[in-house]
This record gives C-alpha cells, sequence and structure tokens, in this order.
C-alpha cells in the first residue's frame, strides 16, 4: 500500500500558488494542480464531510458549519462527532478493502469516534463551575499525551479566538512530522488553518495576509520534506476561498422586523426562542439557512429576505435539490448572499438587550457563525491588561465573562460560503502524483470535490 498526506490548507486557492509559494509551486510542478469545484456551502464542516464521502451535503446531512436538530429544534455550530456524517467515510472504505489499512486524522473535523488508528482533535473541558479549560481529545488515550509530552501543550487560543494564527499550524504541522516517523500510517490526514483567520480578519490581498500565505508555504515545505523520506506521497486541497467583503447583512433582524422571529429576555440577555419563532436564521458566512414553522410563514420569510439588501438568492426545497444541499436537516430556505456581503446571527436590536455570551468567545451559545471572535474590540484601550486581570482573577476562584469580543461586524473583511465567481478563486487541488489512471485528468480543468476520496483512494493503491 502507498503511503499518503493528505493536508487540508484553509483558504487556499489555485490563483495563490505561483512564485510567492515556491514550495507549493514545486509540489504542483513535480505532480500536478487543479482549481477544485466548492460544495455549496462552502465552509469547514460541509467541505471536510464531501472530501471524506464523496457525496454532496444533501447525502452526507452536514448543510453547514452548523444547524437547528429537526426533532429538538435545538441549534448547535461546530458538532464533532463523526456519526454525524452520513455515508462510508474514506478511512472506512479502506479498511473495509483493506483490513491492515492505518490512518491518523490530526484536527480534520469530525474527529470524534472515526474509525481511524490515531487521532487529536480540540476539546476543551466545561467543569460544573462555568469554566472552560482548554483541552484537546484523542484516541488511543496515549496519543495526544505524547504529541504534547514531545511538542508542547497544543497552543489551543491561538487555534482560535483573538490569537488565533501561526502557532497552531506549526503545531499541527509538527504533529503531522512526528506521526509519518514514529507512527507510519498509510493516510495520514492533517489540517493547516491559520491562513483563513488572516484572510477573514484582513482580506486575501491584505499584507498580513500575504505574509500568512508565506508561512503557510515554509509549513508545505516541510511536510513535503518529511513525507518524501519516509516514503509518502502529499495531497494538499483547501475546504473554499476567501473573497473580500465589506457588507454585513444582518438576516436575522429583518426576520424580527417582519414579525417572525421572537426573543426570551433573560436575566443576561435576549436569547432567540426557536419555539416561539415562525422563522430564523442559523448565518453561516455567507450562507444562512432558514427554519420555519406555521402557515403562511415560508412565503413570509422569503419576501421579507428577498427585499433584504445583500441577499443575492433564497431557495426552498425544490431549488436546494439541484445544488446538492437538499436535506431534512437543512433550512426550510437557504439565502444565499451577494458577493461581498456576509450574514451575521445578530438579532437583538439595542445594546440593552445585547447577550452576555455575544463579546465573549463561545461558539456553542451562538446561533451562527461569529468571525468577529478573531478580533479584540478596538474599544477597549489596554486588552492584554483586560485579559491579565481576568486571567488573576480566574487563578483565585472568581467566575466571570471575558468580554473582549466586538459586536462591529463592519470590522470583518474575508467569507466565504457562495460558490466562488471563478474557479481559481476557489478551493484548490495539488498532488504529488502526475495525472494518471488513479488521478484522472479532470474533463474541464476543475477537479471535482466529490473525487477527491476516490482519488485518495487510489493514491493508497485501494481504488
Amino acid at each position: 500500500m502507498a503511503k499518503t498526506l493528505a493536508i487540508i490548507a484553509v483558504g487556499l486557492t489555485r490563483r495563490q500558488i505561483s512564485t510567492d509559494t515556491p514550495h507549493l509551486a514545486a509540489l504542483a510542478e513535480r505532480g500536478c494542480a487543479a482549481p477544485m469545484s466548492s460544495v455549496l456551502p462552502a465552509v469547514t464542516c460541509s467541505a471536510q464531510a464531501t472530501l471524506l464521502t464523496g457525496t454532496l451535503p444533501s447525502q452526507h446531512g452536514v448543510v453547514g458549519n452548523g444547524w437547528m436538530a429537526p426533532d429538538s429544534r435545538e441549534v448547535a455550530l461546530w458538532r464533532q462527532s463523526n456519526g454525524h456524517v452520513q455515508g462510508e467515510k474514506i478511512y472506512e472504505t479502506a479498511r473495509r478493502r483493506d483490513p491492515n489499512f492505518t490512518c491518523a486524522k490530526l484536527f480534520w473535523w469530525w474527529n470524534m469516534g472515526a474509525a481511524v488508528d490515531w487521532s487529536i482533535t480540540p476539546r476543551p473541558y466545561y467543569p460544573a463551575d462555568g469554566r472552560k479549560v482548554p483541552a484537546v481529545y484523542g484516541s488511543p488515550t496515549e496519543f495526544p499525551k505524547d504529541l504534547e509530552g514531545d511538542l508542547g501543550t497544543f497552543p489551543f487560543f491561538d487555534f482560535w479566538g483573538p490569537k488565533a494564527g501561526l502557532p497552531s499550524s506549526r503545531w499541527i504541522a509538527a504533529a503531522a512530522q512526528r506521526t509519518l516517523r514514529i507512527q507510519n500510517p498509510d493516510l495520514t490526514l492533517a489540517y493547516l488553518p491559520h491562513l483563513d483567520y488572516s484572510h477573514q480578519r484582513f482580506g486575501p490581498e491584505h499584507a498580513t495576509s500575504r505574509q500568512a500565505l508565506a508561512e503557510l508555504d515554509i509549513l508545505i515545505g516541510e511536510l513535503v520534506k518529511s513525507a518524501d523520506e519516509c516514503g509518502a506521497q502529499t495531497l494538499v486541497v483547501s475546504e473554499y476561498g476567501i473573497q473580500e467583503v465589506s457588507r454585513p447583512v444582518h438576516i436575522n433582524r429583518a426576520l424580527r422586523a417582519a414579525g417572525l422571529l421572537e426573543v426570551r429576555a433573560t436575566p443576561t440577555g435576549e436569547v432567540l426562542d426557536t419555539f416561539a419563532s415562525r422563522a430564523f436564521a442559523v448565518a453561516d458566512h455567507q450562507v444562512a439557512h432558514i427554519y420555519c414553522q406555521g402557515q403562511g410563514t415560508l412565503e413570509r420569510a422569503r419576501a421579507a429576505l428577498q427585499e433584504l439588501a445583500g441577499v443575492e438568492h433564497v431557495m426552498d426545497r425544490a431549488e436546494q435539490s439541484t445544488h446538492g444541499i437538499d436535506h431534512p436537516n437543512a433550512g426550510d430556505l437557504v439565502a444565499v448572499s451577494e458577493s461581498g456581503a456576509w450574514f451575521t446571527y445578530y438579532y437583538w436590536t439595542d445594546s440593552a438587550s445585547e447577550p452576555d455570551f455575544a463579546r465573549t468567545v463561545d461558539i456553542h451559545r451562538k446561533v451562527g457563525y461569529d468571525p468577529c471572535e478573531m478580533f479584540m474590540d478596538p474599544a477597549i484601550s489596554f486588552p492584554h491588561l483586560k485579559v491579565a486581570g481576568y486571567l488573576a482573577r480566574k487563578k483565585l476562584g472568581h467566575r466571570g465573562l471575558l468580554k473582549v469580543i466586538p459586536v462591529d461586524a463592519q470590522l470583518v473583511r474575508g467569507s466565504h460560503g457562495r460558490k466562488p465567481d471563478h474557479p481559481d478563486d476557489g478551493p484548490v487541488f495539488v498532488s504529488s502524483l502526475n495525472w494518471g489512471t488513479t488521478n484522472p485528468e479532470p474533463d474541464n480543468g476543475v477537479v471535482e470535490i466529490t473525487s477527491v476520496r476516490d482519488r485518495l483512494l487510489g493514491a493508497l493503491g485501494l481504488d
């Protein structure tokens, strides 16, 4: 069986591979490179589920980074259980075809409970006193312990939040190199996230984003070298490309103004009431799922959103089927933003009613993705002193919220989710293997994202 390293370089596009990225360019020259088609929505959880299964959201059920559970009307984002992905994943297919197949899954999503030999993923502890303790989860138990013993504690706060950046990608790359060398899996899946953070904060053309691209190129060069030394082939893909944005669209506020969204007043601010609301949106970058209940609601919601500036298209179930997103998890309507726009989750209409979690890093209470969690509130004069004071009080046993996140959506300069206007600005496929029988050259010059699973199986010799 041929050893293979598969890297997700989040936010990388074909257009970005040039003389400014010598290691990626060398890999493309040695093997092949092409733009890759996007899944709708072009977001992490959906794209990775498609890469793992070779199917679209209408089949695997991952309709975004989060959705409303139809039976409970509970909204959850960033689920991690491998069981949420319907269909046979690549490591399950490979094991069925060769019982001796081995796989390491390093920070790819849908990690918990995956039928792999070694895994590691972010997973904080949540003690009963309300704290969040950064941690990782992995299997077997010794694997993450050994990684952190050799590499130091995983830099959790560099993986998400205002500090998110290069240290998280660097740690994961080092973990992948160690895994290739010691565990020597047949398939190693590694995830490098930091380019995405810079692109969303500043936009893909900003000098800081170009520096992040250069940093990513160096890490990929190191990984390719390690893979070569271990006799492994290398595949680099991305989940989506990032486009410049400047127009936040407050989709839930529009539904509230139309009399469709209801909130519950609590001692800590307004909370969206999914049971009383006739319609509300789970906002996810440039795509939003709108869940409706009650006679005539769908038509009222569609009318309100079609009039909302920044909304390009609103799809009902029939239209969703043409885009491969029609699934019971999907909204009764799915909205796609215009180019240059993106959807916030905000539903409150005055700051006095703002929920207490709005200015914190809290990926589980918000009814949508919040890119402002990557920023420190510019209104705070000395944010590092505020954080230091919070940590000092925490060590003394005091409880409280670390409110340092802005609610100014105008800060965000990059987003994704809608399909790109040009293939070179969407996800990319780069392989150390030339086009051939197990890695067929695409007819239209664009690798279908649904074909990556079979291309990986071909690279392993398990097609």
